[in-house]
């Protein structure tokens, strides 16, 4: 319902002749309605359009590392699509692993390939830990964003893990997967992004 009220502009003859009126009645109509709405993202300081991040749909960045020493290291993920995973707009990151190989693997998270960029800097101290600041802990220094020394990992299936916050808005990041099952192992890693985890 559309309800409008007219008045005299101030500078009419029927106000100059001392007839008072007003735009607005003292009783406002006020619209009461439900209304979905859908954000899908706001034009920066600069004009430009952002679109809002939304959760991956399923893992991607699906990387296969055939007879992996026992000791030795893999980079994933590496794919031409995705050679490294960009975090920038996710809070949480799920990652699976699975190896043909059951037992210890170590995992850290590290700086991406340095054929890659962080924002406009390049190149990036590759495979280097990342360091961060967790504003939830009373240490005053940097700290290790990721690392598990000793996960056990079972064979043959995919082992996932979700990671949450330490590695939100990281822009060229991959996870190192060092093989210490006893022997050399196949592994397969993929990578899910997610948003709007609270704190």
């Amino acid at each position: 319902m559309v309800y409008e009220r007219t008045g005299y502009a101030p500078w009419s003859l029927t106000r100059e002749a001392g007839v008072e009126s007003a735009t607005v009645d003292s009783e406002i109509q006020v619209p009461q309605y439900l209304q979905p709405v859908i954000d899908t993202g706001f034009v920066d300081e600069k004009g430009n359009w952002q679109g809002r991040k939304s959760n991956d749909r399923s893992f991607i960045g699906i990387t296969k590392a055939e007879g992996i020493a026992d000791g030795a290291e893999l980079l994933a993920p590496d794919t031409n699509v995705f050679p490294s995973i960009d975090m920038t707009g996710f809070d949480a990151v799920f990652i699976a692993i699975k190896p043909s190989n059951g037992g210890n693997y170590g995992l850290r998270a590290v700086m991406g390939p340095d054929t890659e960029s962080f924002a406009n800097l390049s190149p990036v101290d590759a495979a280097s830990k990342i360091k961060v600041k967790d504003l939830r802990t009373a240490s005053a220094s940097l700290q290790d964003a990721f690392v598990d020394s000793a996960e056990n990992l079972t064979v043959n299936v995919w082992n996932i893990y979700n990671i949450q916050y330490v590695l939100a808005n990281q822009k060229n990041m991959q996870f190192a997967i060092t093989n210490n099952s006893g022997g050399a192992s196949d592994i397969e890693f993929a990578f899910m992004r997610t948003v709007g985890n609270d704190l």
